[in-house]
């Protein structure tokens, strides 16, 4: 299952409404998403990032009742994950607060984040499948060569070949201002 905005947006809104199998299915599908969000931030151990991860996903799912509906899940859950993240640097003492920065930085930064994301999601969709699958599992997820040819079933030469096929291809794209 693809995990962009209108998929993560459905299983939370069903999940709200009650549906358990729709919010186990959410927290299932955002545990890549959020690895990859941490490896490209957090540089320390990996146990760092999977307790981020966890603490994130209890976030998510203690403070459902909080999403708002109408606004894009990715940016609520990222707010989320970021404020986690703030509080993992500082209980290792990397970052002192700054007073009222943090909500200007979450409140810019991840609602352009979310229409990106959605620009990402169309942009891939026009590429063939296999390129855009191992560009999502390698530059989006977090996923390194090895992880992505062993998820994917293949070899990790066709991996590489296949993001760089398809970067090429997206980045002719987005130069020539074809969409």
């Amino acid at each position: 299952m693809q995990t962009d905005e209108h998929v993560l947006r459905g299983l939370m809104i069903d999940g709200l409404g009650g549906d358990a199998a729709a919010h186990a299915s959410l927290l299932r599908l955002l545990v890549p998403l959020l690895r990859g969000f941490y490896r490209r931030r957090v540089h320390g151990a990996d146990d760092d990032v999977e307790d981020l991860v966890q603490e994130t996903l209890i976030a998510v799912h203690t403070r459902r009742a909080t999403y708002d509906r109408d606004r894009p899940f990715t940016a609520w859950m990222f707010a989320i994950a970021r404020y986690k993240m703030i509080d993992h640097f500082r209980r290792a003492g990397r970052l002192r607060p700054i007073d009222g920065l943090e909500e200007t930085l979450v409140a810019d930064d991840f609602e352009a984040s979310a229409i990106a994301r959605m620009d990402v999601n169309q942009l891939l969709a026009e590429l063939p499948p296999k390129q855009a699958r191992m560009i999502r599992a390698t530059r989006i997820e977090g996923l390194s060569v090895v992880e992505a040819a062993q998820a994917d079933g293949i070899g990790e030469s066709d991996v590489k070949v296949s993001v760089h096929r398809g970067l090429k291809a997206l980045m002719a794209r987005v130069q020539g201002g074809s969409r």
